[in-house]
């Protein structure tokens, strides 16, 4: 307790006589405001401007220590500093010659949450969409170890350094969370309650969006299918513009210290499933090369069945599954059991956030025990008219819950589908169709909007496939 007031002291002393307060004060972009979170055990970068040629001095809380850099020419400044294990509140203090204090500042894990609609839908819901439970949910989500940024919406041809519409880091209350992401909050809160650490959720999301708004022109530059905007074009454009949201909503975020990503979205893309994979998984790369901390955590939700009306969306489903295995430390999550056939917004966000949860508290937490995927194909046997199915991602074994397969379809040569038996062994599954003298290829639940009835003993849902190339 002596050695704490001793230390105190100290700070006050030197910040009353060596930081003498002047003219200057430092700026802080939108992502250093009161009640952030910065990420636990790693050199986080912090950045602002001051006075051309200021020293600018630094000084953490959590261990005292003093860091200093002078700004450039511009007056820009950039450092890291060192974060503890988990814990808080504290503070970060700036001086230039005026001094500039953060607050109830917490280390822990920040993730970056980002998509489309489904990903931007709030816990309240929206108008005559809601979300399941959503009141009680609102009424119990007052949490001091849980903080919220929330990026309001805006596009732009060139590359922002900070937002300007009043975004700052928000305690996590009723009132905050009633506003915010369901899946990422459903997502944080999880976390929050496993690991026992303060977590910062990031959504930056906006409905209807394509993917490619969501890449920076380097990402983009490498698919000729894509056209990459004249960042001094005239004129207006709209939110589906290549790389205005990353611009705009992503780019003010790039150094910042996060632990990894989550992302909903897909459905604005899904009839070109095709290009979609190549862009998925070059958005990825994108990020993790402009962020430039590692191969960091990309956990993402495969959409869910819905009926479209045009196209079949499980080619989109398709893509998604095979750009989860195209890139390391990447993972998906299956929603194939709480799609809703018409609306495009299940309210089942809780399962959607928890899902992804589990392939965080699995493969970047460590934590054993936990089954973070549902099953997907491992292997297809035929014996004439019956056909012998294996899984991964089912080490306890396969369930229907009890109740019959029905999405199950097999096809002979003439690429004709047929609803199929399915049994559930030991093995697998087996499946039969006595009406198909030999069975070359299998699909489940490869429909536009169907309820997934295959789950592993964990409850996660088997993704839909299909074992042909067939032309759509």
């Amino acid at each position: 307790m002596k050695r704490n007031v001793l230390l105190t002291v100290c700070l006050s002393f030197f910040l009353m006589f060596f930081l003498t307060p002047g003219k200057a004060e430092v700026k802080l972009p939108s992502v250093f405001s009161d009640n952030m979170v910065l990420q636990q055990q790693t050199n986080a970068t912090i950045w602002g401007k001051a006075l051309p040629g200021e020293k600018v001095t630094v000084i953490t809380s959590w261990n005292n220590k003093n860091y200093s850099v002078k700004s450039d020419n511009q007056g820009n400044f950039r450092l890291k500093v060192q974060t503890p294990k988990a814990g808080g509140p504290y503070e970060i203090t700036f001086s230039d010659g005026e001094i500039l204090t953060l607050h109830n500042v917490l280390i822990g894990e920040v993730w970056f949450c980002s998509g489309q609609s489904n990903m931007e839908i709030p816990v309240k819901g929206y108008f005559n969409q809601p979300i399941l439970n959503s009141n009680e949910v609102i009424a119990n989500s007052e949490n001091s170890s849980i903080r919220l940024f929330f990026v309001k919406h805006n596009k732009t041809l060139s590359k922002l350094d900070d937002f300007s519409n009043g975004e700052k880091w928000e305690k996590c209350n009723p009132e905050n969370v009633s506003d915010f992401s369901a899946t990422a909050y459903f997502f944080g809160m999880t976390l929050q309650k496993v690991l026992g650490v303060p977590v910062g959720l990031i959504d930056a999301s906006w409905g209807g969006t394509r993917i490619e708004p969501w890449m920076s022109i380097s990402g983009l530059q490498k698919f000729d299918f894509v056209k990459i905007p004249d960042k001094n074009m005239k004129g207006d454009f709209n939110c589906q513009t290549p790389t205005v949201l990353y611009n705009a909503m992503v780019h003010p975020f790039i150094c910042y210290a996060i632990r990894g990503a989550i992302w909903y979205q897909g459905e604005s893309n899904r009839m070109e499933p095709g290009h979609y994979e190549k862009l998925m998984s070059g958005m990825i790369k994108d990020w993790r090369k402009n962020w430039d901390i590692g191969d960091f955590p990309f956990y993402y939700a495969q959409i869910a069945p819905f009926s479209y009306g045009n196209g079949n969306s499980s080619f989109l489903r398709e893509a998604q599954l095979n750009a989860s295995t195209a890139l390391p430390n990447v993972g998906m999550a299956c929603l194939m059991d709480i799609g809703e056939k018409h609306c495009i917004h299940p309210s089942h966000k809780k399962v959607t956030g928890e899902r992804l949860s589990y392939l965080a508290l699995s493969k970047t937490y460590g934590i054993k025990g936990i089954v973070a995927e549902g099953p997907t194909l491992k292997n297809m046997t035929i014996d004439s008219s019956d056909v012998k199915l294996t899984f991964n991602n089912a080490p306890n074994g396969l369930t229907s819950y009890g109740k019959e397969l029905h999405n199950f379809k097999v096809a002979g040569e003439d690429k004709r589908f047929y609803p199929a038996k399915a049994k559930i062994t030991r093995q697998g599954i087996t499946l039969s169709y006595p009406g198909i003298e030999k069975i070359v290829a299998v699909r489940y639940a490869f429909d536009d909007y169907v309820v997934g009835d295959l789950f592993n003993t964990y409850g996660l849902p088997a993704t839909s496939f299909r074992t042909d190339n067939w032309d759509k």
